[in-house]
């Protein structure tokens, strides 16, 4: 062996290397993705020149990235016949920057930041497309076999949304409700192109290349090409780099376990791009490979036992980010991977692959989609979860240093150490003595969420509405969770209108809540549907807050019968006034002595509502307006704002989600800024 060749050897079996490249590691992420920070190179374009290398097609829109002097996420409204026709090609768009924003209700899904650790720092509308230079031969071998799938699939939903997933690894055809039945299930990873499909492409192409003396490198050059085809995705960059350095070390006789060298990718990816690391497929490829990696002499047995003990394994392994992604757990997730791992990777994969190269076994391919979404859909029903709320940086560490212990000492038996720490978390979060007052930003619309003390009692006023085909209410259901809430206790809702009372209908369809109050005027068809569908009614007696209907006016106008709920939470008075004009303000001050802390404005700033004499009177020391960001009716007016200059004002739109933290003799305010 060549002396370099000796050292390379020497030093890579080195464990101090290793912690050598750690630390160096460390130092480097932080660098480049904390210290340093980014922003566009691009200053107000209106033309932008660039190479399409991805596209995702919507109902209502089409969305691509275009690679220029970065990466840009463009959304196009209109619609383009062949549109992936475009994929590679070089084009001018022109357009105008888009506004995206953090989330701004807590512990959910932040967009911005998601874009920024994906390098996009600019976000675009595009109003017209002009192709100036055709693709490269790779983009159009991409581009014909997204054709491939459309012309195979003939218009069958089903086998376009699994051909994308298992070829492609593209989850943008699979439906909203299939993915949140697949995650609580536990089997979404079956669904990423992973080690498991790698695996059955590497087995393959080395029987078919068995004769041929260069293989591993064609193979090698495959899983690249392929790579490309998958956008790079994690788990495939994983699976390919661990390939190609396996068996470079093997031809230079330097033998290395698979934990270095799961490492040493780990180590090059990072370096090639830091901000992997905020990738959670990433996350979890690394986590779990090096899991398996660990405890592989536990994996003994039968198929199905190893795929029991492979399932457990991956499961304990992710079990805090699986808490801090989804905040629940499905029990029967373990038990359902010996069913669904067998069935994607001995049947579905090979099928799909198999139907792409030639179409044949149609009709085994559509029968076997249908038994694993009938299946889910059925297990679904039948879930185990326990809600579990977000776990603290020092459990997670703590967890962590249990389960490597575990490792290093083969005491197996601490192992019922880790769903104890799971059982703190989850006691951390009833311990909380104090009340909490949500005004969230549900965009053009109206909800609020009240919690009591150790989390017993949930009261939420009105719902929001969708907004852009997006139910708001899936973050409200989110952050619930987060908090270790399992159900709402009462739902008030102040009346039928759509942007209070439509959010209604999905919380009763994905969430619990035990008693809905209406108002007394007549009902229309979105408040007839709540009543089939949930449990109202006439009258709630609260232990933990203080409440009650000031309005009971009838009208013709939902607005001026809106509920005005009035409560008390130790010293502090609340009045949230729904839609309720001035008349109904009127009269209010008039039959009561009304005196109020926290104001919630009503009807969203409109100059139907807030007049002068009653904030006067009722006298805010904060006063808050539930509006959506540039909405179109031009919430809050002017007058309204000119009304309330002397007061504290807070606004959805531009304070997010506002949480008012109670104590007996004092509060606190926390906004959660877009």
């Amino acid at each position: 062996m060549k002396p370099y060749l000796q050292k390379l050897k020497i030093t890579l079996k080195s464990n101090w290397f290793y912690i050598f490249l750690t630390i160096f590691l460390l130092f480097y992420i932080i660098f480049l993705t904390v210290i340093v920070t980014y922003s566009s190179q691009y200053k107000n374009p209106q033309i932008i020149e660039g190479t399409i290398t991805k596209i995702e097609k919507d109902d209502d829109k089409i969305e691509f990235i275009l690679k220029g002097k970065e990466k840009i996420r463009c959304l196009y409204y209109e619609d383009i016949p062949n549109i992936y026709d475009y994929l590679g090609k070089k084009v001018k768009v022109w357009g105008s920057e888009l506004s995206v924003y953090n989330n701004t209700i807590p512990n959910t899904f932040n967009y911005k930041k998601y874009l920024y650790q994906k390098k996009i720092y600019l976000n675009y509308e595009v109003n017209k497309i002009e192709v100036i230079k055709d693709a490269n031969i790779f983009y159009k071998i991409k581009t014909a076999v997204n054709k491939r799938i459309i012309y195979l699939s003939n218009d069958n939903e089903l086998l376009n949304t699994y051909l994308n997933l298992f070829i492609l690894g593209d989850k943008s055809q699979l439906n909203d409700d299939l993915k949140n039945i697949y995650k609580v299930n536990g089997i979404s990873h079956l669904f990423a192109i992973s080690g498991m499909h790698i695996s059955l492409f590497i087995l393959v192409l080395n029987k078919l290349l068995s004769k041929f003396h260069h293989k591993k490198i064609f193979i090698s050059a495959f899983l690249l090409f392929y790579s490309f085809l998958v956008n790079f995705s994690a788990s495939v960059l994983r699976v390919t780099t661990f390939y190609i350095l396996e068996n470079t070390f093997k031809h230079y006789n330097i033998n290395l376990n698979n934990i270095k060298i799961l490492f040493l990718t780990l180590a090059i990816l990072l370096f090639a791009n830091p901000f992997l690391i905020y990738d959670v497929s990433f996350q979890y490829s690394f986590l779990i490979a090096f899991s398996l990696q660990l405890f592989q002499n536990k994996i003994t047995g039968n198929y199905f036992l190893k795929i029991y003990k492979i399932s457990l394994i991956a499961f304990l392994a992710s079990l805090p980010m699986t808490i801090n992604l989804n905040y629940e757990i499905n029990i029967l997730s373990i038990i359902l991977n010996i069913i669904f791992v067998p069935l994607v990777s001995l049947i579905i994969f090979p099928l799909c692959m198999s139907y792409f190269l030639i179409p044949y076994l149609k009709g085994p391919l559509i029968l076997s989609l249908k038994i694993l979404e009938g299946l889910n859909k059925l297990f679904y029903l039948y879930r185990l979860s326990i809600i579990v709320p977000k776990m603290a940086l020092i459990l997670i560490i703590i967890y962590y240093l249990i389960g490597f212990l575990i490792f290093l000492k083969k005491h197996y038996k601490l192992e019922i150490v880790l769903p104890i720490i799971i059982l703190i978390n989850i006691l951390v979060y009833k311990l909380d003595s104090n009340y909490y007052v949500y005004y969230l930003d549900v965009s053009q619309g109206d909800s609020t969420l009240l919690i009591s003390p150790f989390k017993r009692e949930v009261v939420m006023i009105d719902t929001g509405g969708t907004y852009n085909n997006y139910h708001v209410s899936n973050n409200v259901i989110a952050l619930l969770k987060s908090l270790g809430i399992g159900k709402i206790n009462l739902l008030i809702i102040s009346h039928g209108d759509l942007d209070h009372a439509k959010e209604a209908l999905n919380y009763l369809a994905n969430y619990q809540i035990d008693n809905i109050i209406l108002n007394n005027n007549s009902y229309n068809e979105l408040e007839n549907e709540i009543i089939k569908k949930g449990n109202v009614v006439n009258n709630y007696v609260s232990n933990y807050f203080d409440y009650q209907n000031i309005n009971d006016y009838l009208s013709n106008n939902e607005n001026d019968s809106s509920i005005i709920t009035y409560l008390t939470i130790y010293n502090y008075q609340f009045l949230f006034m729904g839609d309720a004009p001035k008349e109904v303000e009127e009269k209010l001050i008039k039959d009561y002595n009304l005196t109020a802390d926290f104001l919630k404005i009503g009807h969203h700033g409109s100059d139907t509502s807030t007049s002068p004499n009653f904030i006067k009177k009722v006298n805010p020391l904060i006063s808050i307006i539930s509006v959506g960001r540039n909405n179109r009716y031009g919430h809050p007016k002017e007058r309204v704002l000119d009304i309330l200059k002397d007061y504290q004002v807070y606004r959805t739109d531009e304070n997010g989600t506002i949480q008012i933290k109670i104590k007996p003799n004092s509060y606190v305010i926390k906004t959660y800024d877009p």
